[in-house]
């Protein structure tokens, strides 16, 4: 891993987490100073942040955090659905044995990290989860542009978290173990059924608690 994927991963795990509120200013001398690291570095981390959705830089006033609101998480959920659909039939279409095997492999992880409380490596493994799920994908834009949605996916998943608990992580094992299913019948219509309702049910959960209402 190189030093700006280093400052920007730290930078990102500060957003994700909340110990950077959404709109705050980042300033580079002093997040420079902290991680020991050249103003540079941090400048370069920022631009890779901003090219994943967790930072805008503002030409003359520095780099905020990008603003988690209502029209932010309907936005990523919308796109998330659409892609993860798309993929999805391409997998329902094609997966080989080792495939489902490896899905099946991740969701026992995660019900053994919800079991132990462990919420860090279920947030990453749920994404790992999601990563192996493009196997088939065979879209250089769909996988590029996903890679990029991640750090915000993991963020609202944290939000989620915050204000449901475990819930929210049972809801999202109960979610991958019906897409499991579906796609081991190759039934692309139940797929996408429980992709649609897992983007509803978690968009829903994100806007509530940012709203906190």
């Amino acid at each position: 891993m190189t030093l700006t994927e280093q400052v920007a991963r730290h930078i990102e795990n500060l957003i994700v987490f909340g110990q950077l509120d959404s709109g705050e200013r980042i300033y580079e001398a002093a997040m420079a100073k902290k991680m020991e690291v050249s103003h540079g570095s941090i400048r370069e981390g920022l631009l890779l942040l901003e090219k994943r959705h967790l930072v805008k830089n503002v030409p003359r006033k520095g780099a905020f955090v990008t603003e988690l609101d209502d029209f932010f998480v309907r936005s990523l959920y919308e796109t998330l659905e659409l892609y993860l659909c798309h993929t999805g039939c391409k997998l329902a279409r094609q997966w080989q044995t080792e495939d489902l095997e490896r899905l099946e492999q991740l969701n026992q992880k995660m019900e053994d990290h919800y079991h132990n409380n462990d919420l860090m490596a279920f947030l990453d493994l749920g994404i790992e989860y999601t990563k192996a799920s493009l196997a088939y994908a065979d879209n250089y834009f769909i996988v590029s542009a996903i890679e990029d949605l991640w750090p915000s996916a993991r963020r609202c998943a944290f939000v989620a978290f915050k204000r449901g608990g475990k819930r929210v992580l049972e809801d999202n094992l109960e979610h991958m173990r019906e897409s499991i299913g579906a796609l081991r019948d190759r039934d692309e219509h139940k797929l996408v059924s429980v992709l649609h309702r897992y983007a509803v049910q978690q968009c829903q959960q994100v806007c509530e608690a940012v709203s906190g209402t």
